[in-house]
C-alpha cells in the first residue's frame, strides 16, 4: 500500500498565512453567499461533492461545502495543500494513478476519493488561499467549459472575501472620522470656552515685548500660568486628533479608470459562469466614460452584480449590459426574462441586500458589500422590475477626469 504524503509549503507560505489571517474569515458562520457558489461548483461539474477550503497552517477548514460533513481536515492530508503550490487549475483524472494521493486515506478506504480539481484562491497580490474544489468518487475528466466555470467561480470566491475586507476597512474608516470630529469639536470648544482669554493675555505681552516695552514681572507670570494651566488639555486633545485621522486608509487607490474597458473586463470575468448556465450575456460596450475609483475593486463589485444576475436568471434567460454618457458615466444592467416565461429574482436579491438592508452581512451579504463600495464611489442607484420585462439595474458615476 502507498504511504501518504505530506504536501509541501509554498515559498511565501508566512506571509501567505498571514494574508490568510488578515481577511478574517477562518472559523466564520456559514454564508449563503459562498454556498451557492459551491452548489453552483457542483451542479456546473456534475460532482456530489464542492468545498470553499481555506488552507491554514496546519488544517485546511472549509467555508462552504457540499457532499461533506466535516468542517475541516488536517493539513497533511490536504488535496488542496498541493492546488496552492500553483496558481492555475489543478486536475487529477483518477487520484489512486497519482503518488501524492495513492496513499491518502480519502482514497484507500471504501467508496473513497477518485476525481479531484482545485481552482486555487488567488488575492489580487498574489496569495493562493485555498481552492474552490470538486470531488467525485469516480474517476473523470472536466470538459473546457466545466474548467472555464471553475476559473470563474474561484475568482468570484476571491473577490467575495477580498470585498468583504474591504467593506470592514471602509466602515472602520467611517468610525474613525466620525471619532475625529467628535475631537476637533472638542478642540473648538476649549479654544472658544477657556484658551480665547488666556491666549489674549499672551498676545498683549508679546506684543508689549514687540514694541520696546520693559518686562513686566507680573504680566510675564500672568501669560506664563496661562500658557501653562491649557498648554497639556490642548496637546492631548490634538494628539488625540492626529491618531485618530492616522487610522483613516480604506484600502481604496482611487485614480481615473475608463468605466467602459472595467465593465468589459467584468463580464469577461463572469461570461464562462453563464455559458456553464446557458445563460447569454448581451454585451454592448459604450464610449471611453471617465471616471474616478478604485480599478481593482470596482471591477470585482460590477463582477458581482453581474454574477449575480447570472445567479437568480432562469436557464435560458438573458442578461443584458451596456455602458452610457448619460445622464453621466453610467452602467445599465437587465436582467431578461427566459423566452418560457420565468422570471429572475434579481430584484429581491439586490433590495434586501443593497437597497432595503444596506451594510447588512445576514442577507445578501455579497451584494451588500458590493453596496458599500458603489457607495464609496458616490454611486446613483436605480432599480425597477416588471412582469415581462425583468429587472433593470442603472448606476451613474460621478465623471472622472481624463484617462491618462
Amino acid at each position: 500500500m502507498a504511504t501518504p504524503q505530506s504536501p509541501p509549503q509554498p515559498p511565501d507560505e508566512a506571509a501567505r498565512i498571514d494574508r490568510l489571517r488578515e481577511l478574517d474569515i477562518l472559523d466564520t458562520p456559514p454564508d449563503e453567499e459562498f454556498d451557492q457558489i459551491v452548489a453552483l461548483a457542483a451542479r456546473v461539474c456534475g460532482t456530489p461533492v464542492s468545498l470553499v477550503s481555506l488552507v491554514d497552517a496546519d488544517r485546511q477548514w472549509f467555508k462552504a461545502r457540499i457532499g461533506v460533513d466535516a468542517q475541516e481536515t488536517t493539513r497533511d492530508l490536504s488535496f488542496c495543500a498541493y492546488a496552492i503550490l500553483g496558481k492555475d487549475l489543478m486536475v487529477v483524472p483518477d487520484v489512486r494513478r497519482d503518488a501524492r494521493f495513492a496513499g491518502n486515506p480519502a482514497v484507500t478506504k471504501e467508496h473513497g476519493i477518485r476525481f479531484y480539481a482545485g481552482a486555487p484562491l488567488v488575492t489580487t497580490d498574489g496569495f493562493s488561499l485555498g481552492t474552490l474544489c470538486v470531488v467525485d468518487g469516480e474517476p473523470r475528466r472536466l470538459t473546457i467549459d466545466q474548467l472555464r466555470a471553475m476559473r470563474a467561480l474561484a475568482r468570484q470566491v476571491t473577490a467575495q472575501l477580498e470585498l468583504r475586507h474591504c467593506a470592514n476597512q471602509i466602515t472602520q474608516v467611517s468610525r474613525y472620522r466620525q471619532e475625529a470630529d467628535r475631537r476637533l469639536a472638542d478642540v473648538i470648544s476649549l479654544v472658544r470656552a477657556q484658551l480665547r482669554g488666556p491666549l489674549a493675555e499672551v498676545r498683549t505681552y508679546l506684543d508689549h515685548l514687540a514694541a520696546g516695552g520693559q518686562v513686566d514681572a507680573e504680566v510675564a507670570a500672568r501669560a506664563a500660568t496661562a500658557v501653562h494651566d491649557h498648554a497639556s488639555g490642548l496637546r492631548e486633545l490634538v494628539d488625540d486628533l492626529l491618531a485618530v485621522v492616522g487610522e483613516e486608509g480604506s484600502g481604496l487607490r482611487m485614480r481615473p479608470v475608463d468605466l467602459t474597458r472595467l465593465t468589459a473586463r467584468a463580464v469577461d470575468a463572469v461570461r464562462p459562469i453563464a455559458d456553464a448556465k446557458g445563460i447569454g450575456i448581451l454585451h454592448r460596450a459604450g464610449p471611453e466614460l471617465p471616471i474616478l475609483a478604485d480599478p481593482v475593486r470596482l471591477e470585482q463589485a460590477l463582477a458581482h452584480l453581474l454574477f449575480s444576475a447570472v445567479k437568480f436568471t432562469p436557464d435560458g434567460g438573458r442578461v443584458k449590459i451596456s455602458t452610457e454618457a448619460n445622464p453621466g458615466p453610467g452602467l445599465r444592467l437587465d436582467d431578461l426574462e427566459a423566452p418560457g416565461g420565468g422570471h429572475p429574482h434579481l430584484f429581491e436579491h439586490l433590495y434586501r441586500g443593497a437597497i432595503g438592508s444596506p451594510g447588512s452581512l445576514t442577507v445578501d451579504a455579497g451584494l451588500a458589500v458590493t453596496k458599500q463600495i458603489l457607495d464609496v464611489h458616490h454611486v446613483t442607484l436605480a432599480l425597477s422590475d416588471r412582469p415581462g420585462d425583468g429587472t433593470s439595474l442603472h448606476l451613474v458615476f460621478p465623471p472622472g477626469p481624463a484617462v491618462g
